[in-house]
């Protein structure tokens, strides 16, 4: 093995976060999975830390991630943080089910989080058994790469762990756990625990922490707290902007999984649109809507302005408006830029917001499979070109040439030449999407002990736009069954 590798006994911890006092946290070690053994694996991210994927040992991967031993050097914490859930504070919140073992520096100088999901019990776990279980866990894992294939911010996994231990979930379910890799783990609610218990002075420890770790450009702005705030809700916009731009419901946008870096956080009851329905639900737990697809950008404002609150000791609340006030703008524009490169246009024009517009006003009201319908626009050729392909996606093929009859237009003034735009239009627009049955097909197999297709998806979702002849089954409409799965706040 090359000297410029680690090995799991050698990674190269610096556990910043637990030199803070020991208020901010809860010290305890993961409890240990009964038959702890590996069910998938990520080579890419074990290149992160240094790891060589050719010299690790999968019994080894089970034993350190299953909970029956640290690594040398990890210093497990269960993170104190609070937070609104379904737009109510709730104080008592926490890792309740995860663990930081540490944070490693690789031989980049970037500093990555490890966070063991599943690892049992601490003080935040309320009435929970702190375990994950298999079908959160696959669907976790799964999605975490799935969003990396597609450019969006995101959390992701090394590995994916399962047991023969049961807990009770819908019915009783095997448990698992999941080695979640990040450069951080402080959510809008660590700021808002240190906010609402009035520890103003923690508060303002952390949000220096924060910039020295996370937002060093901003240490010499006049206020760099607000400067801090002004790259969070940016970054934020940015994150909300192509989870439109590709249908992605999360599902409990709850501050608590709202990630200060602008990352996807705390996968639950999430889904990509099979339709594209605005008022689509993903999380049958939310009864009143309020992360229906279409709220997701107003949501995240409204959690910007409660982390805004949070800043208060430390910005001035004119400062603070100033920012939300910018927000809208800031999300259609990112919006918009992400879905004209799926249109392939490479140039900014005056009616691109309205030829946008037009269409995903057509996609609702026809709830077209607009991810695949976008696929099969990279093979169309532009003015005079058969549009067959594209009929196939809505009845109101009159609807449809007056759209296109706009887009050839618009076409028009674009310098770049048919290939050329299929290949950009391509690298945006995914082949392949994990729908939920995609996942589902994973879970059924899991829990008969076969992870085969755990894997292949794994692979499939690292590189979306490519062609998988083996696996083109998943780029065809979902199957009818699909339509029947039912996600709640436990997936």
């Amino acid at each position: 093995m090359s000297d410029s590798f680690a090995t799991l006994e050698t990674l190269n911890f610096d556990n910043s976060y637990t030199r803070f006092p020991e208020h901010f946290f809860h010290r305890i070690t993961p409890e240990p999975l009964v038959d702890a053994h590996l069910i998938s694996f990520n080579p890419e991210v074990a290149a992160l830390l240094d790891l060589n994927p050719c010299e690790i040992n999968p019994s080894d991967l089970a034993s350190y991630f299953g909970g029956e031993n640290l690594l040398p050097g990890s210093e497990p914490i269960a993170m104190k943080y609070t937070g609104h859930q379904f737009g109510y504070y709730n104080p008592d919140l926490g890792d309740g089910r995860g663990l930081l073992l540490g944070e490693v520096v690789n031989q980049n100088g970037e500093r990555w989080d490890l966070h063991l999901k599943g690892a049992g019990k601490t003080r935040y776990s309320r009435f929970g058994d702190g375990r994950a279980v298999l079908r959160s866990s696959i669907r976790e894992y799964l999605v975490s790469e799935a969003m990396h294939g597609l450019g969006i911010p995101t959390t992701r996994a090394l590995c994916l762990i399962g047991s023969t231990q049961h807990v009770m979930r819908n019915g009783m379910e095997p448990c698992a756990a999941v080695l979640r890799v990040t450069p951080c783990h402080i959510r809008f609610g660590h700021f808002e625990y240190f906010y609402y218990s009035k520890q103003h002075e923690d508060l303002r420890r952390l949000a220096d922490y924060c910039i020295e770790r996370y937002y060093p450009d901003v240490k010499d702005a006049e206020n760099p707290y607000l400067a801090m705030y002004q790259q969070i809700a940016d970054r934020t916009a940015q994150l909300v902007a192509q989870w439109q731009a590709y249908g992605f419901v999360h599902g409990v946008l709850n501050t608590d999984n709202m990630s200060i870096l602008g990352e996807t956080f705390d996968y639950g009851p999430y889904t990509f649109l099979d339709e594209y329905r605005p008022d689509f639900v993903a999380n049958q737990n939310d009864t009143t809507g309020r992360y229906a697809f279409k709220q997701q950008p107003d949501i995240v404002q409204w959690n910007l302005t409660a982390l805004a609150e949070s800043f208060l000791p430390m910005v001035g609340e004119e400062d603070l408006k100033d920012v939300l006030r910018a927000y809208s703008h800031k999300f259609v524009a990112y919006r918009n830029a992400r879905l004209a490169a799926r249109l392939g246009l490479q140039t900014e024009q005056a009616g691109d917001a309205a030829l946008i517009e037009n269409l995903l006003t057509l996609f609702a009201e026809h709830k077209v499979d607009f991810n695949r319908f976008f696929r099969t626009l990279c093979d169309y050729e532009g003015a005079g070109a058969a549009r067959d392909a594209l009929y196939q996606f809505l009845c109101d093929i009159t609807a449809l040439d007056h759209w296109l009859d706009q887009y050839d237009e618009r076409l028009g003034a674009e310098a770049a030449s048919f290939p050329i735009r299929r290949q950009q239009m391509r690298s945006v627009n995914p082949k392949y999407i994990l729908r939920n049955y995609m996942a589902e097909e994973a879970i059924r197999e899991a829990h008969d002990g076969n992870y085969v297709l755990v894997n292949q998806l794994l692979g499939l979702l690292r590189h979306p736009g490519d062609d998988h002849p083996d696996m083109q089954r998943f780029a065809d409409a979902p199957p009818d069954w699909a339509g029947a799965i039912c996600l709640t706040c436990s997936s």
